[in-house]
């Protein structure tokens, strides 16, 4: 059976979708609200994700980096006015997004930092990656250990010889 990494819930083969906030408006929501939003153009072929991470902007936060990670508990499609109702003569006003519903926020000490300064919007990633991850770019890692996933989970509990 998979292990829960650090007592999260997060499994090593979850699939993790990182998200931006540069918007203190954005952050208060996914904070105190539980809910973030993503444009479903950003995301022709759905959320596919059991966990969200965002990476806080240097705006809010130093450093800037992947300081939060939180559960997938739900997913809505709302149009933008009505998750932003202030915001009623936005361009975007009526475009089709997803609201996303959040479990508790668990923070990531210490957070994933970008000193490469690496542009992106989302990334793809694991929950083994997120936790093992120091910068943004091991997010991406290709390494053996998280590609070949089934070889080394069966060769960690194949019995081994005494002083092996």
């Amino acid at each position: 059976m998979p292990e829960r990494m650090g007592g999260s819930g997060l499994y090593a083969e979850d699939r993790v979708l990182i998200g931006v906030i540069k918007r203190k408006r954005d952050l208060v929501a996914v904070r105190d609200r539980r809910w973030y939003r993503i444009p479903v153009e950003r995301l022709p072929r759905g959320l596919n994700a059991e966990w969200l991470a965002f990476f806080v902007g240097r705006q809010l936060a130093q450093p800037a980096g992947v300081h939060f990670y939180a559960e997938v508990r739900g997913l809505e499609l709302a149009r933008r006015v009505d998750l932003l109702p202030g915001e009623a003569a936005h361009p975007r006003a009526h475009d089709l997004y997803y609201r996303i519903a959040l479990g508790p926020l668990l923070v990531r000490t210490p957070p994933v930092t970008n000193p490469a300064g690496r542009v992106f919007a989302f990334i793809r990633t694991t929950g083994d990656r997120l936790m093992d991850a120091r910068t943004i770019d091991d997010l991406y890692s290709t390494a053996e250990y998280y590609v070949d996933r089934l070889y080394y989970a069966l060769d960690a509990r194949k019995p081994r010889p005494a002083g092996e």
